[in-house]
């Protein structure tokens, strides 16, 4: 389950952007951050301030994963051959509660994790229920015979603001393949997203 604790939407006033891409995101009426003094909040940034702005924004995209998880992740991501930005951004796609997310198997990253917790999620075949596990290409992932009447999955697929990108395969409304690890300039992020900055920030 998701450890965040506050309103989710206040990740997107804080940084001033519709980081789900969601319709009711109060960005789209009040850009200030939130508070009782947030339009007075304009002083600039430190490089240190951009660097955490851009991994807290990173991190909160996908579902706030704990602090632990994902610095592992930018770990193995610089252990691996290649430009380390784009090695994390593949492994955090990677996430069976991601997946879930971009086969529209469920609105928000959050309810992605909850149906995936629950058990209505098997991949290959087989059940699963850790939100974290990290998918294989040629993977197939398939949604469970309860969750497939499910309002909130129902509600998912009708979404108009999201589209499936091309590294997840479908096989009809209820089953995906993940057909390959994709590069920074495929997810189909609705900001501007800087994992660069991420790498500079935990190479202090």
């Amino acid at each position: 389950m998701s450890k965040r604790k506050s309103a989710k939407y206040k990740l997107d006033r804080r940084m001033g952007e519709n980081i789900w891409g969601r319709p009711k995101s109060p960005v789209n009426t009040r850009p200030n951050p939130p508070g009782q003094h947030g339009a007075r909040r304009k002083g600039k940034l430190s490089d240190y301030g951009i660097q955490l702005r851009a991994k807290q924004k990173l991190k909160g995209y996908y579902g706030d994963v704990t602090e632990k998880q994902f610095h592992r992740s930018y770990k193995e991501a610089s252990a691996m051959k290649g430009d380390t930005g784009q090695n994390l951004i593949g492994l955090l796609e990677q996430r069976l509660d991601m997946v879930c997310y971009r086969a529209k198997f469920a609105p928000t990253i959050f309810a992605a994790r909850q149906i995936v917790s629950h058990g209505h999620i098997y991949v290959n075949g087989v059940k699963c229920n850790i939100a974290s596990r990290r998918v294989k290409v040629g993977d197939v992932i398939s949604l469970g015979d309860k969750a497939k009447e499910m309002a909130l999955v129902i509600e998912a697929q009708a979404l108009p603001e999201r589209e499936i990108p091309d590294y997840v395969a479908p096989d009809g409304t209820d089953k995906v393949t993940f057909v390959r690890v994709p590069t920074l300039d495929e997810v189909p992020y609705p900001v501007k997203m800087e994992p660069n900055l991420v790498v500079e920030f935990y190479s202090r």
